[in-house]
């Protein structure tokens, strides 16, 4: 009869620690090696041999391995993959999965399905993120982790930025594209709080959103502009920035329609901007005229001379850019800027959009609600984007309430 091994003491602890570990995990020596075997059993069956002898010497060591083996298990490693980031070295994820595919699929997922973006809104935003995250993954020393992943592909952008944070975004969803559509390892699930890999902007960073304008100051630029048919048209796109409150690409997206009762024509956007919030809706436009220091209303009779003439605004990288490539050759607009900043704030073509919400909150005033759908954004984006907005709607409630007559 053979022989029975008696097995000694800290081998008998050691396979106690494995299985509490959780159901089905355990270690036993390796007939062919002598080295420790790990076993998991489950639906299937796995198991991976260390590179630790069986014996009491090795036997702190290999406990602490399978320790580790065990949390990046249930992280959402295989057993083999867990077993090779545990050793220090990478699973071969990018080996086994179509990443160039997968990418490919998400993109006719964007495009096509859902809330739809727009193909100069993917080669755009999109595309760059993704293409380096995809080289990434199939380079000889790839990351191991979609935390990684994300933090390697977002590090040209500055910390906080705007650009960064999309970026983020943008692949995390197609993490979860690859997990959830592509069925890949949940392993590449990223994490739902990205504000760690997004980062903030350090404290001595200046901020890039632009302050508001007076409408004297708006006048006096466009009066600055050249008279010629060129600068007309360069002033007509500032007046329509400025009166209507439009974001710079909402040049391209403009209309005049007719109601169906009272024949009143008026403006229309059919712009529909696409942002993690969804999707802001075409809407009608509101006019706030220009008033002068000395009280003057300026009368440019937008509405009467549509449709104007607008310059090139498609060229390049969009209307914003293509207005503020025009302005900073300006001299007016130079000596603007230099002003704003002497008093320091910021000055962007945004400021003409922003200008016209502070004019709303100003005169007659005008709620946030009201502004806020004028402009083509929520009430909780308008009230975070514009500090007057919540304060004014505060002081015209408090003001009624200060008229209400209470009866005795």
């Amino acid at each position: 009869m053979p022989k029975v091994r008696n097995l000694d003491h800290w081998a008998i602890a050691f396979r106690e620690q494995v299985r509490q570990l959780g159901h089905g995990w355990t270690v036993r020596e390796s007939p062919k090696s002598g080295r420790v075997m790990l076993k998991v059993r489950g639906a299937t069956e796995e198991a991976v041999t260390l590179a630790f002898p069986w014996a009491a010497s090795t036997a702190a060591d290999a406990q602490a391995r399978v320790r580790n083996i065990y949390k990046l298990v249930q992280e959402g490693y295989t057993l083999k993959q867990a077993a090779l980031v545990a050793e220090g070295k990478a699973p071969k994820l990018t080996e086994q999965q179509d990443w160039p595919g997968a990418l490919e699929r998400f993109k006719q997922q964007k495009l096509q399905h859902g809330t739809a973006i727009k193909p100069a809104t993917w080669e755009a935003k999109y595309l760059p993120v993704l293409t380096d995250a995809v080289a990434m993954l199939a380079s000889s020393k790839p990351p191991t982790t979609p935390a990684e992943l994300i933090d390697r592909s977002i590090s040209k952008w500055e910390p906080g930025s705007r650009t960064r944070q999309e970026r983020a975004r943008n692949l995390a969803q197609f993490l979860r594209h690859c997990v959830n559509r592509e069925q890949f390892p949940v392993i590449w699930q990223p994490q739902t709080d990205l504000k760690e890999a997004i980062g903030r902007k350090p404290a001595t960073a200046t901020s890039q959103k632009s302050d508001e304008l007076s409408d004297q100051q708006i006048i006096d630029l466009i009066d600055s502009l050249p008279k010629d048919d060129a600068g007309r048209r360069w002033a007509d796109a500032l007046k329509l920035l400025a009166e209507l409150g439009l974001r710079p690409i909402e040049l391209l997206h403009l209309s005049i329609k007719t109601d169906a009762k009272t024949k009143e024509r008026f403006w229309w956007c059919g712009y529909e901007k696409r942002s993690g919030g969804g999707v802001t809706k075409a809407r009608r436009l509101f006019p706030l005229a220009l008033q002068a220091d000395d009280g003057t209303l300026q009368e440019w009779k937008l509405l009467e001379r549509w449709p104007l003439v607008l310059p090139p605004l498609q060229s390049g990288n969009g209307a914003a850019d293509a207005i503020g490539s025009y302005l900073n050759r300006r001299e007016g607009w130079k000596g603007l800027r230099a002003e704003q900043e002497a008093a320091g704030k910021r000055v962007s073509v945004y400021a003409f959009r922003h200008s016209y919400s502070l004019r709303g909150h100003q005169r007659p005033p005008l709620d946030s609600g009201s502004m806020a759908l004028a402009m083509g954004h929520s009430i909780e984006v308008h009230c975070r984007s514009y500090t007057w907005a919540s304060e004014s709607t505060a002081s015209a409630a408090f003001m009624r309430a200060a008229q209400m007559i209470v009866p005795k």
